[in-house]
C-alpha cells in the first residue's frame, strides 16, 4: 500500500506530464510566451511545454479570416468593403495581428480617399488590394480579396 504522500506525488507528477504536452491543431500556429516575456511561435502537431512557465499568448489561424469595413462614403454614395486576409508568416505577423482589424479598417478608409482611386469598380477593388498587400505584406500578411459593394 502507498503511503498518501507518495501517492499525491505520484498524480502530481502525472498531471505535470500532462500539462506539458500540447498539442497544435492542423492549420494553426501558436505563440507560446515564456515568463520573461520571450514568445516562442510552434506549428501544428504535438509539442513539449514547461508548465508554469510557459503559456499560450496567442492562436493563430492560418486559414484566413474577414475584417469588415462600415461607414465609408464615395462620391456621396455609402459604401461597406469587406477585406479578406491571411497569415502568410507567424513570426512577423505575431506583432500585428492583436489590432489587425483596426489597422485593416484605418488604411482601408485612408485608401478610399486617396484622389489616385479609379474611378471603376474592378479597378478600384484591385487597386484597393494591392495598396493594402504593398502595406502588409512586410507584417507577414496577405490580403486575398478586398469586396467593395454600394449600400442602398
Amino acid at each position: 500500500m502507498l503511503s498518501p504522500i507518495l501517492l499525491a506525488a505520484l498524480c502530481a507528477v502525472a498531471l505535470l506530464i500532462a500539462a506539458s504536452i500540447r498539442r497544435v491543431p492542423e492549420g494553426h500556429v501558436y505563440a507560446f510566451r515564456r515568463m520573461g516575456g520571450h514568445i516562442r511561435i510552434v506549428g501544428s502537431g504535438t509539442h513539449l511545454v514547461v508548465p508554469l512557465v510557459e503559456r499560450v499568448a496567442r492562436k493563430i489561424s492560418l486559414a484566413g479570416a474577414a475584417v469588415p469595413v462600415e461607414g465609408i462614403e464615395l462620391a456621396g454614395q455609402r459604401h461597406r468593403a469587406v477585406v479578406y486576409f491571411q497569415v502568410l508568416d507567424p513570426e512577423r505577423a505575431n506583432v500585428v495581428l492583436e489590432d489587425v482589424e483596426d489597422v485593416l479598417r484605418a488604411s482601408t478608409r485612408r485608401l478610399l480617399a486617396d484622389p489616385a482611386l479609379p474611378p471603376a469598380g474592378d479597378a478600384r477593388r484591385a487597386w484597393l488590394k494591392q495598396s493594402l498587400n504593398a502595406e502588409l505584406r512586410d507584417n507577414g500578411l496577405l490580403i486575398a480579396r478586398v469586396d467593395l459593394a454600394a449600400l442602398d
